[in-house]
């Protein structure tokens, strides 16, 4: 089911006027930005955080999918970063992994999520990226 925008929760992320200028829908998905430009919250207090999962953390909240985050998302968000950052570490065990995957798709990160969620990335403008093929291959 796609979050809705709850414009009476006080500190909600958007508005029913900001998500109205998303309602654009292609075969009734809605149709992402190609970026949110609200601002990004700050990291929950409680650990301290490596400047790799703070980039993650930028990247994430200003990505496509954040416009459709309120904050009630933040948790979900920094439990995602810190899986992330532990599996490329090499020091996560399969469990967490495993949430890594679950939530991914619950935030919508995947293709499988967004179309759970029923969003869709924007078109792409101008030419597609070059294709490179790697070395030995």
């Amino acid at each position: 089911m796609p979050v809705m925008p709850n414009p009476a929760k006080e500190r909600s992320r958007y508005t029913a006027a900001r998500a109205s200028e998303r309602s654009g829908s292609r075969r009734g998905l809605v149709t992402l930005p190609a970026v949110c430009d609200l601002p990004v919250p700050p990291l929950p207090s409680g650990r301290d955080w490596s400047e790799p999962e703070a980039t993650m953390w930028e990247e994430l909240w200003t990505g496509p999918q954040a416009a459709m985050w309120d904050d009630s998302f933040v948790p979900a968000v920094a439990m995602f970063v810190t899986c992330c950052c532990t599996i490329l570490s090499g020091k996560a065990s399969a469990w967490m992994a495993q949430e890594a995957r679950h939530l991914s798709d619950r935030l919508g990160l995947t293709p499988q999520g967004m179309a759970a969620l029923g969003w869709a990335l924007p078109d792409q403008v101008g030419a597609p990226a070059a294709v490179v093929p790697l070395r030995g291959v």
